[in-house]
């Protein structure tokens, strides 16, 4: 059976006016830019930093917005996209509240992946490895960076939880938010900021020709970073 939902037509072509549609979508409109992976640092997260500052250099909207993969303890997987909270020599961080969907996977499933896509310069980089979370004080330290609604939004809780009612919801913000103007200190107690230790990083220089330019990342036994370049 053909995959993706196609259908076989008479002649044994696969296809229907969805597929049609989308094969006239154009890719790499804009202008590519060139990338030499002889050049690459050795550490990924220098080449990331450059090519985060080329995307915004570039106009791409965004950047820092990836997506997170996680799976449960019955091995399902979910996506979905978050902000980008920090890179350093320990990896790539980004928070939620430890009792979330993604909270609660990594909590079953320590191992995830993290993934962006910027189709303006034609860039995708993927990182997967293991995330751990930071201490309770860095935690807290990142939430009270956040902005007054977004605290009160976490101090709501129950994310992706059935809600009884918009007017419902409201009222809960507003208590939140009362709450955050009596005490500006207040920090929700199971926001966490988690840190994703990779051990695999790939990125992907798009070619208008289709000769993608791909160089992955892996560490060694020796705990070192070695390069290797992919097929397109």
């Amino acid at each position: 059976m053909p995959s993706g939902g196609e259908s076989a037509q008479a002649d044994g072509s696969v296809g229907g006016p969805m597929r049609e549609r989308l094969r006239t979508i154009p890719v790499f409109a804009g202008e590519i830019p060139s990338f030499d992976p002889a050049s690459a640092p050795e550490d990924p997260v220098e080449l990331f930093a450059q090519w985060l500052d080329h995307a915004v250099e570039n106009g791409v909207p965004e950047p820092h917005v990836m997506n997170l993969a996680t799976s449960d303890g019955a091995n399902r997987v979910a996506s979905r996209f978050l902000i980008l909270k920090d890179i350093g020599p320990r990896g790539w961080s980004f928070a939620t509240s430890a009792a979330s969907p993604k909270g609660r996977d990594l909590q079953a499933n320590a191992h995830a992946a993290l993934a962006c896509y910027w189709p303006g310069v034609g860039r995708q980089i993927r990182v997967s490895g293991v995330a751990a979370p930071e201490s309770p004080r860095t935690s807290a330290a990142d939430f009270l960076a956040r902005s007054a609604e977004a605290r009160a939004e976490a101090l709501v809780g129950g994310q992706s939880a059935p809600m009884g009612s918009v007017d419902q919801h409201e009222g809960e913000l507003a208590e939140a938010r009362e709450r955050i103007a009596a005490d500006p200190s207040l920090v929700a107690p199971e926001w966490t900021l988690y840190t994703l230790c990779p051990d695999y990083v790939e990125f992907w220089q798009g070619a208008k020709d289709r000769n993608h330019v791909r160089l992955r990342y892996a560490v060694t036994s020796a705990g070192t970073w070695e390069r290797t370049l992919l097929r397109p």
